[in-house]
């Protein structure tokens, strides 16, 4: 699902067809964009919003505002501030931005603001985006070629501040030190101000899988609207369909493609657990080379499905738990806590989102005493997409539905994935610990850090 974030300089004002408005729903068109997030998206700020071929209005104003195409259920839609919007496409919450245009005071308040909003967030996946009016490192802001003394450093360690509290990875940054990619560019008294300032900071989990990039055709040549880049990012986000109803334009009468959304489905992981007559691998490795080396007594198996591995962990004289959130497979939640382990085995993949994956994380580290392990087991990268391949499973959010009628959902997840999910749950991965022979599949050992 493609969002675009975009400065507007409030130019979608009534114009005829050859106006901003029109080339800018023409290049919306052209690259089926999902949804929008607009800063100074038209003027004046309360003004009845202008009408976008083929989209819906959200929310906002003439600060900020959101459309989405029509095809897609509206998400909710609030404004916590006057310079930030959030809204909820999913499991994930969108904060955008248009930080101040005038102070470096009023934008280190805001930034420390933004880390507070984010923090608030509770581990949910997070995407912070808007004009930020500021160059987060020197060389992103230029003044007659020289480095602007616009930006101050309280700015930027403000900003660091942010990314590093809330895990967040600013994704347009480049990759050489002294490489910069400007997305705005003016004459000042005869002399070019050139600044990155429109930035998308994405919960690091996420990054990896996310195709962002910048485009400077809106702001340049024959096409342009604005004068600020867009950024768009391609999002692993499988959008709810919206109800049908009747609409001035289709959407798909005016691109020619059949509308991507989907109607919701129930989810039913639980039927992915499997009969087994015996303890798992992923067990049997934990009792043959884990629990003896980190002197584990006390074990609970954290989405433990029928409660194979459980018999095995106590046949290995080891006092085990289960718990299994489905109530039909008779594993209520415990009332103690403080285990020395907890293992999730086949849990996360199982998940439709990154959102309720750090939840299961979450709630798996309450079970653990500081100091203690959790054990996370999945379905690898590899497996899952040969596994898709040859069963021919329907795309679906960052993975596939491996049975749409069963409403059954995978996801291949790696050990660095799960590394960074589990920062989100307060987990860090063990160093020096043993490991476990697990061929094919991907598997990490996490630690509570004491307090």
């Amino acid at each position: 699902m493609l969002l675009a974030s975009i400065n507007l300089n409030k130019r979608l004002g009534a114009d005829g067809p050859d106006g901003a408005r029109a080339r800018f729903a023409a290049w919306l068109r052209a690259h089926d964009v999902a949804v929008i997030v607009a800063q100074e998206p038209y003027k004046p700020a309360d003004r009845r919003p202008p009408l976008l071929h083929g989209y819906v209005f959200a929310g906002g104003d003439g600060h900020l505002a959101t459309w989405v195409r029509e095809d897609i259920a509206a998400p909710a839609v609030s404004a916590p501030t006057a310079w930030a919007q959030r809204a909820e496409l999913g499991w994930l919450t969108v904060l955008q931005v248009h930080l101040d245009a005038y102070t470096s005071g009023a934008r280190t308040a805001q930034l420390g603001e933004l880390a507070a909003m984010a923090s608030a967030e509770g581990g949910r996946p997070l995407l912070i985006c808007g004009d930020f009016n500021l160059a987060p490192r020197p060389q992103d802001g230029l003044y007659d070629g020289e480095v602007s003394g616009f930006t101050a450093d309280t700015e930027r360690k403000a900003l660091q501040h942010l990314l590093q509290s809330a895990w967040l990875v600013d994704t347009t940054r480049p990759d050489g030190e002294d490489e910069a990619k400007f997305t705005f560019e003016r004459l000042f008294t005869g002399k070019l101000s050139r600044f990155r300032c429109d930035l998308a900071l994405l919960s690091d989990h996420l990054a990896a899988g996310v195709s962002v990039t910048t485009r400077d055709e809106v702001r340049t040549g024959p096409g342009a609207f604005t004068d600020h880049s867009a950024l768009l990012l391609d999002l692993p986000l499988t959008p709810e369909a919206a109800e049908p109803d009747d609409v001035l334009f289709a959407i798909s009468d005016l691109t020619g493609k059949q509308p991507a959304a989907a109607g919701a489905r129930p989810y039913q992981p639980h039927k992915t657990a499997m009969s087994r007559q015996g303890a798992s691998p992923a067990a049997r490795a934990v009792t043959g080379h884990l629990t003896g080396p980190l002197g584990v007594r006390t074990v609970l198996d954290h989405g433990c499905g029928r409660g194979a591995d459980v018999a095995h962990y106590r046949a290995a004289g080891l006092d085990a738990d289960g718990y299994d959130p489905h109530e039909g497979f008779g594993w209520p939640r415990p009332e103690r806590e403080g285990y020395d382990l907890v293992t999730q085995m086949f849990v996360l993949n199982v998940l439709p989102d990154p959102g309720a994956r750090i939840r299961a994380l979450q709630d798996a580290a309450a079970f653990v005493r500081p100091g203690g392990h959790v054990v996370v087991v999945t379905r690898s990268p590899e497996e899952i997409t040969k596994a898709a391949a040859g069963g021919t499973w329907t795309a679906h959010h960052d993975g596939f539905w491996s049975s749409e009628g069963k409403g059954t959902f995978q996801r291949g997840i790696s050990a660095a994935e799960t590394t960074a999910l589990a920062r989100h749950a307060g987990l860090v991965l063990a160093a020096g610990s043993a490991g476990l022979s697990l061929p094919g599949v991907s598997h990490v050992v996490l630690v509570k850090p004491e307090v």
